[in-house]
């Protein structure tokens, strides 16, 4: 339930810091004090948008602070699934700066706006008159029928079924589009493997050809290049071998009588049997090239034909096409496989239709109950509240496919009066009537969901005299029920009900407009309930109809 409030530097309020108690409270004041100021704040905190307008002129930003007794709610688990700190006593802050930056917190740890209306959802239900509207929504109906039956883990359960079959039908859809799309495909993959295929391709092919075309462009040049380097090292008329062969002899006379000399003669016949060996090798390799203009086209030829492939196909190796045709060989692979893929997932999909279908059988049978008890509740609400003749029904039907929240169709049916045709509710109640309806259904599903504090802003809009007491009667009782009710209202029949009365007002000053809530003590509400009577003049009977109210003496 909802401790304290404190608002600071919001639209006409500078500082505000009010305490709250358990039970039925009241929030009286004229038009314009700022009533629905402060209900904007509390929306800030149940996750709201902000305005960077409503930061108070000439202030840097605004802050808004709330305590809530949530020691018996169970509300761990939340606490737990969202990382935040847990504490009997929980904290939410709303930060408006002036710059248009808005910072949230939930027990001082920053928080996203989204943790915090789904915070907010289960700590305070703000009735407004605009949202008598949702009387008009089918998904308000259904939910009321699902609060009262009870039916949270049954839908909960069923939701993640249905989302499980609607992502096997998106898989299953797409699995048939890819199929067709590759069957309409299959030739033209079945050609191009082919073409490659026919290639024979080998990894490393296209370097080692590279390099003998090379070769045998240049064959020529070549054979004279390497037979000139080996004359130069072992002609038969002087070549270096020769030269070398002296000097390391010259090298080995000197053993004797120049110590050196012996291992420089070790150091020229290394040399000397290297340049041998070299002058073998070139003499071979000189004698296996040749000008092979065959050779030199079926090498070229080869190479025009990966170099064909790679352009076609946007590559630069034989490794890329290579892995081109294993890619093309898993398509036809698996155009082979779709029938039995999609056979598969069609059967995966119609067990969970069927499961989905007998999950929803399940919400509506538990809804059914729930319309019958609705229809009884809302009648025996209704009649004391000025609709002798009221008639109440809830009207099931059945959607052709399973959506989010079942099979069922909702529709609230509605008349006031013995001759009038039974209508949806939005089509025949009046305003007074529509706000009757609301006030008896929040009254019902109160018991059915644990909500620490319900705010009713202005609910009785359009209602008076013996109606607007039987309006008290069941906020009261529902106060009286362990839950914080608080109902912003003009009516004094309705005021004077509230265990405890604050008043919100405004004060001006040389400078500014400043409003103000406080708490009444009795003398002051006798005085407040009597100017809601009279008006701004009081009169002795207005007083002693005020004190009449309330229940006390003069």
């Amino acid at each position: 339930m909802l401790r304290s409030l404190s608002i600071q530097n919001y639209a006409l309020i500078e500082q505000l810091d009010i305490d709250f108690e358990s039970g039925f409270s009241v929030i009286t004041g004229e038009t314009g004090a700022g009533k629905s100021i402060i209900l904007g704040a509390i929306g800030l905190l149940l996750g709201q948008r902000a305005d960077v307008r409503t930061i108070r002129p000439n202030t840097s930003k605004c802050v808004i602070e709330a305590h809530f007794d949530i020691s018996s709610y169970g509300m761990r688990p939340f606490f737990d699934e969202q990382e935040l700190e847990y504490d009997a006593e929980c904290i939410l802050r709303r930060e408006l700066y002036a710059s248009g930056k808005s910072r949230a917190f939930i027990n001082d740890t920053p928080a996203s706006l989204a943790q915090m209306k789904e915070l907010g959802e289960q700590l305070v239900d703000v009735h407004s008159q605009h949202q008598n509207l949702l009387l008009n929504k089918e998904g308000f109906q259904l939910n009321v029928l699902d609060i009262l039956s009870h039916n949270d883990n049954a839908l909960s359960v069923y939701q993640k079924v249905y989302k499980e079959w609607k992502q096997a039908q998106g898989d299953l859809e797409a699995l048939i589009a890819r199929a067709e799309q590759a069957k309409s495909d299959e030739d033209y993959i079945r050609f191009q493997l082919e073409q490659l295929d026919e290639a024979r391709l080998e990894a490393g092919e296209q370097e080692e050809l590279e390099q003998e075309a090379e070769t045998l462009s240049h064959a020529e040049e070549i054979k004279a290049g390497l037979y000139k380097a080996t004359q130069l090292l072992d002609a038969d008329d002087g070549g270096s071998l020769d030269a070398l062969k002296e000097c390391r002899g010259v090298m080995d006379g000197l053993r004797g009588v120049y110590a050196p000399a012996g291992e420089l003669a070790e150091r020229l016949n290394a040399v000397y049997i290297e340049l041998k060996d070299i002058a073998h090798e070139m003499s071979n390799n000189e004698e296996e090239v040749e000008f092979n203009p065959e050779r030199l086209e079926e090498v070229n030829s080869r190479l025009n034909l990966i170099y064909s492939l790679q352009q076609k196909h946007r590559v630069s190796t034989v490794d890329e096409l290579l892995a081109l045709a294993d890619d093309y060989r898993a398509k036809l692979s698996a155009i082979v496989s779709s029938d039995e893929d999609i056979e598969h997932m069609r059967q995966q999909c119609e067990a969970l239709y069927k499961e989905v279908v007998r999950m929803a059988v399940g919400l509506t049978e538990a809804r059914t109950r729930a319309a019958r008890l609705v229809e009884q509740q809302m009648a025996s609400r209704l009649i004391p509240l000025g609709m002798p003749n009221v008639r109440f029904v809830v009207d099931m039907g059945q959607r052709k496919e399973p959506g989010m929240y079942g099979m069922d169709t909702v529709t609230f049916l509605f008349s006031a009066n013995k001759n009038g045709a039974l209508q949806s509710i939005s089509s025949v109640a009046s305003g007074g009537e529509i706000a009757r309806v609301m006030l008896s259904v929040k009254a019902m599903i109160a018991g059915a969901v644990k909500l620490p504090t319900i705010i009713f802003d202005e609910i009785d809009t359009g209602v008076s005299g013996e109606i607007a007491d039987r309006m008290a009667d069941i906020m009261q009782e529902m106060g009286d029920g362990g839950r914080q009710v608080i109902s912003i209202t003009h009516l004094p029949q309705i005021a004077s009900r509230g265990r405890v009365h604050y008043k919100v007002y405004k004060q001006d000053n040389e400078n500014e407009t400043n409003s103000h809530i406080r708490r009444l003590a009795d003398s002051e509400r006798v005085e407040e309930i009597a100017h809601m009577l009279s008006g701004a003049t009081l009169t002795e009977a207005a007083l002693d109809n005020a004190r009449e109210l309330l229940g006390v003496s003069r």
